[in-house]
Order: structure tokens, then C-alpha cells, then sequence
């Protein structure tokens, strides 16, 4: 049994250990005595810790920070977590601790920050990742099956061992999958369609019109859709979604959680999702997991939906009396008028723009003086073509926009050619860079510390979207425009990104507009709002700028979803699809009760 009190984590892409020559081993106390706590590895050259010998001192962690390397992690586990490990990726490297359990016609939710393991639990279960339990090899099922001896898991196990659970398992990069599969949609559908239920699901998720597409050239948003259809679509006992509404809009979230819920029936199903109003209308129970992202994760025992959001979002895990975050996360009350907005510095009237096929047509807008603006509607219907008008990338056909100002603009997929750190990009691209208020008004509350001597290459969606804001918000500018911020990003860091640009937009008394399809994000930061409605693909259509609460209201009736308050949080909960209080709700015409 290998029970760990403390890990040590390597970033192997963070250590510079040619440009250091090892300080950590240097500044090790137990190294200084003659023990052989920090060595190196004779295959890779990288320094090994043991965990058994290191006390904890932390010197060679503040030391490597000190260098501006930020490789080395040491911390101390919970005192109760006195278990084996389900996995470990190898000497130094990332640990996760217990298994959510798959319940029999129940919809399972994981809900947690990025890097603390949902999507290996995932893997394990779908038997696509073989758990060593801490050892340096794979271990037998038996043996994990023993671990969960008397519990929900050990029947499932067993199933899984035997090969008499059938699993349909939907990967959380979906960009991955033209690396695996060629040819056109239609025939890696066909092939997955055990259940004779295609033409429903491609119906229902709208991808009939790129079923002779080559798989390659979908969007993010289409390929999304296919891969859900795909995972739907195959017999199984249990189907896996991780992080299944990365790319779609309000409307699609919405048709994929019915759609799940419909044909996953008396089925078992587990989902990964940062949203947490899917969440809400999606699942049954909730999973919190909880530890330090990039160091260790542990699954925490099974909360009712409302009762383990709710707790995830306090940060306590009464079970385990541990405090996963040193403050709750808050929300202010939704809906009051903000009194900023008195000057105006940017106005448009009238706007058109033809694309092919697709009319935009904007009749009347206009961006206040220290306020942010919040664009929300379906995808397709222009959203991101107006924000390329204001930006200057588009001219319209007709109208115009007033108001000489300096826009930043953040595009809708963040891409880069730069072949450096990111150090080097926030540098070059940002004159402030390096000042005291940079650091503390961007790179902390982004969470850059640890990515500043990584490649900009090498950044996972997640944190190449976090340098992308960076670049946005750190540039002097009247308007600052972002586009989808909240993608690849976790709840915290989502609305840890709302906080920041209020913060901005106060603080420098100029203008945000973002586009966005998380309305809990969107809610904590808008004074005002605009709603794209229309015909996806064909005509997209703006009357007016609304308060924010007209705006909800007028978005939430199009989806056919109600949002009320949560009274122990303030936050914004979407209520089950035909519940009593919604239909209250839809009967009085209140689709969002703040």
C-alpha cells in the first residue's frame, strides 16, 4: 500500500535546468546534510525529489521561483488522505486520488478546476487509461477492484474486467479527431450508428448540411456536435462526455442536455463541463474535485446537483474538512443598473454587412463610457462579424461607426505563429509589461506566473486563451472587445476574468464589450446587453441596446430556459426542463429571476 503525506512535482517543459545548474539540489537542506533528496536522473537529466526524504522546506521551490523558472511544486496532502493513489504519471508528476461513481440511470456531473484530473477519471473508467495506483507500472484491475471492495464501484469494475459493460466514451479535444479519422462526416457516422438512431441526432444537432463535408474542415462547433452524435450513437451501457458544450451556443448546450437526457436513459452517464448552468439542467449528482491543479486531484463523495455546486463554489468540503480555496466565490446581485454609461464613445446606426449567403443587420447601438457591454445569441447570427466591424477588420455595406477611439481586440479563436516564451510575447506586445500594476491587475488574477518561461507553442487551449486575454486587457485602449473569453477556461478562472475586466473597465473608466455564451459570466459583468436574434447561417438581426434584465428575458424566452436565483449563493441556477418553477416562471414571462 502506498500511502503519500507530501508530493513533489517536476514541470519538466518549465525547467531550465541548464541555465540554473541545478539550484534546487544546491539549496536543499537535506542535500547540504549529505542525504540524497534532490538527484538527478541519469536517463533525462531533470532532478528527482523524494518525497519521503523532503521536509517540506519549500527553499528550492522559492529559489526556482526566484529564477523565473516556477518548475518545482511541493506540498503537503490533507492529513485524512491516507490512500493509495489511483494513478500517478510517474516520479514527480501529477496524482489523483478516488473515482466518481456511474449510477444507473443517473446523469453524474464533475465539476472541478483545470488540471485536477476529471478527464483521467474519465479514462480510467472507460478503461482507455490502466491505473498503476502510485507504482511505477499498470496494476490489475483485480487489484483496483479490491481498493473499491463494498463499494458502488467494485460491481462496475468487475463488469469492466469481465468485458460485459459495453462503454461510448466522448473525448475532450475534439480538434484531435481529424488526426484520427479522414474522410467525410457522414462516413464516421455511419460507422458508429448501432442503434439506428442517426438521422434523429443529426436532425437534431443541425450537421445534415455538413455530412459531405471532409471531417477536416468542419468548425470547432460542427465537429463538436458530430463527436456527441457519435458517442450517442453506439450501444452502450455507460457514455462519457468531457466537457461536451466547448463550442456550441446557448441553444445547441441546451439540445445536446435534452438529447443526452433522452437517449441516455436507463442508462449510466458521467459529464465533465465548466458550465454550470448545464450542470444544473443536466445532471442528477455532483462530484467535486478538488487539490492543486498540476499536482494532485481528489474526487470528492457524491453531492446532490444543487448542494455540490453549491459547496464547490464555497470551497469547503465539509467530508474531508478541507478548505479547497481560501475564499467563496460570490456573485453580486444580477441586474442593477450600473451608473456608469454617462459618456458615449462609440455609436452605430443602421449597420449591414453581406457574407456570401448571411445579411447582418444592426439597427442601433452604441458602447458607454465605463461600462461593459454583453453580446449573447445563437451562433451564426454575426455576433463575431460585428465585433470585426467595430475592431476595423470589416467595413460595412451600409452605415456607420462613430467615434474615434483605440480598440483591443481579442479574437473569437486566439492563434499564434510566435516561437518563444510567453514572456517574450507579454513583452513585446504589451508596453506595461513588467510594470508593478501589469502584474497585479493581469498576471496574477490570469494565474501567468507558471507560464511565463513556457513556449507559446506549447500552451494547452486554456492558457494560450488566458495569454490572449492578457494581451487584450494589457494594451492601452478605449474599447476593450473580447471575444468568447470564457473558452477552455474553468469556473474560477472564468470568473476570475469577470472580476479583472470590471476591474479595468472602472479603474481606466473605458469600455468592454464581450461575447459570450456562459450567461453566469455574463451576468457578473454587464451593465447593459444586446441579443442577436434571426436565422443561423442566414440573417442575424439587432434592434437595440436592453438593460441587461430585459435582454436575459428576451434570450431565455428564444432558448426556452429559466434561471432563478440561488439563495444560498446569489448565483444564477438554471431550473429543470418542466419543473413546477418553471413553469411558473415561463407562465409570469420571467425567464431569469434575479
Amino acid at each position: 500500500m502506498i500511502v503519500l503525506t507530501r508530493i513533489a512535482v517536476v514541470k519538466k517543459d518549465l525547467c531550465k535546468k541548464e541555465k540554473c545548474g541545478y539550484l534546487c539540489m544546491k539549496v536543499c537542506p537535506k542535500n547540504r546534510a549529505g542525504e540524497e533528496c534532490i538527484t538527478i536522473d541519469s536517463e533525462t537529466g531533470y532532478p528527482i525529489i523524494d518525497e519521503n526524504i523532503c521536509i517540506g522546506c519549500g527553499l528550492c521551490v522559492h529559489k526556482c521561483e526566484r529564477a523565473g523558472f516556477n518548475a518545482l511544486t511541493i506540498v503537503n496532502l490533507p492529513e485524512k488522505l491516507k490512500e493509495t493513489p489511483i494513478h500517478r504519471f510517474g516520479k514527480n508528476q501529477f496524482v489523483l486520488y478516488r473515482l466518481p461513481y456511474p449510477i444507473e440511470n443517473q446523469v453524474i456531473g464533475l465539476v472541478g478546476s483545470n488540471g485536477l484530473g476529471k478527464t483521467t477519471a474519465l479514462q480510467i473508467l472507460a478503461g482507455q487509461l490502466k491505473p498503476n495506483l502510485g507504482k511505477s507500472k499498470p496494476a490489475d484491475i483485480s487489484e483496483l477492484i479490491l481498493q473499491f471492495r463494498g463499494t458502488e464501484l467494485q460491481n462496475y469494475l468487475e463488469k469492466l474486467q469481465n468485458k460485459e459493460i459495453r462503454v461510448s466514451y466522448k473525448l475532450q479535444r475534439v480538434d484531435k479527431i481529424p488526426e484520427q479519422y479522414s474522410g467525410k462526416v457522414s462516413k464516421l457516422l455511419d460507422k458508429v450508428d448501432e442503434r439506428k438512431i442517426l438521422s434523429d441526432l443529426i436532425k437534431r444537432f443541425d450537421i445534415e448540411r455538413v455530412l459531405d463535408h471532409d471531417i477536416k474542415k468542419i468548425s470547432g462547433g460542427e465537429l463538436q456536435r458530430v463527436a456527441i452524435a457519435a458517442c450517442i450513437a453506439k450501444d452502450a451501457d455507460i457514455y462519457y462526455f468531457d466537457e461536451p458544450t466547448s463550442f456550441l451556443d446557448v441553444f445547441q448546450r441546451l439540445e445536446v442536455s435534452k438529447t443526452i437526457r433522452e437517449f441516455c436513459k436507463n442508462k449510466s452517464t458521467i459529464i465533465v463541463d465548466h458550465d454550470l448552468a448545464t450542470l444544473d439542467f443536466l445532471a442528477d449528482k455532483i462530484h467535486i474535485l478538488y487539490g492543486v491543479p498540476g499536482v494532485y486531484g481528489i474526487v470528492s463523495s457524491p453531492y446532490s446537483v444543487r448542494a455540490g455546486i453549491n459547496t464547490f463554489l464555497d470551497g469547503y468540503i465539509k467530508e474531508d474538512n478541507v478548505r479547497i480555496r481560501p475564499e467563496p466565490i460570490t456573485f453580486e446581485s444580477s441586474f442593477i443598473e450600473s451608473e456608469s454609461g454617462i459618456g458615449s464613445l462609440v455609436q452605430f446606426e443602421n449597420i449591414q454587412k453581406k457574407l456570401g449567403t448571411f445579411t447582418l443587420l444592426v439597427k442601433k447601438g452604441n458602447l458607454h463610457n465605463g461600462e461593459v457591454l454583453a453580446i449573447l445569441g445563437a451562433n451564426a447570427l454575426g455576433k463575431t462579424t460585428l465585433a470585426k466591424i467595430l475592431a476595423g477588420e470589416l467595413k460595412p455595406d451600409e452605415g456607420e461607426v462613430k467615434g474615434k477611439v483605440e480598440i483591443s481586440y481579442k479574437a473569437q479563436y486566439p492563434k499564434t505563429d510566435f516561437d518563444g516564451t510567453v514572456r517574450q510575447l507579454l513583452s513585446m506586445s504589451c508596453k506595461g509589461f513588467g510594470s508593478t500594476s501589469f502584474k497585479s491587475e493581469i498576471i496574477r488574477p490570469l494565474s501567468l506566473e507558471r507560464l511565463l518561461e513556457k513556449n507559446v507553442n506549447k500552451l494547452s487551449g486554456g492558457e494560450l486563451q488566458r495569454v490572449a486575454i492578457a494581451i487584450c486587457l494589457g494594451k492601452p485602449a478605449d474599447v476593450y472587445l473580447l471575444d468568447e473569453p470564457s473558452a477552455f477556461l474553468d469556473v474560477e478562472q472564468r470568473l476570475s476574468v469577470a472580476k479583472m475586466i470590471r476591474n479595468i473597465v472602472e479603474k481606466k473608466e473605458c469600455s468592454s464589450t464581450i461575447i459570450d455564451h456562459d450567461l453566469l459570466f455574463l451576468s457578473q459583468i454587464a451593465d447593459r446587453a444586446m441579443v442577436f436574434l434571426g436565422e443561423p447561417g442566414k440573417k442575424g438581426q439587432v434592434d437595440n441596446v436592453d438593460s441587461v434584465e430585459d435582454a436575459f428575458n428576451k434570450f431565455l424566452k428564444q432558448v426556452g430556459v429559466t434561471f432563478r436565483k440561488d439563495p444560498q449563493t446569489g448565483r444564477p441556477r438554471a431550473n429543470k426542463s418542466d419543473s413546477q418553477i418553471d413553469r411558473e416562471q415561463k407562465e409570469k414571462g420571467k425567464y431569469f429571476m434575479s
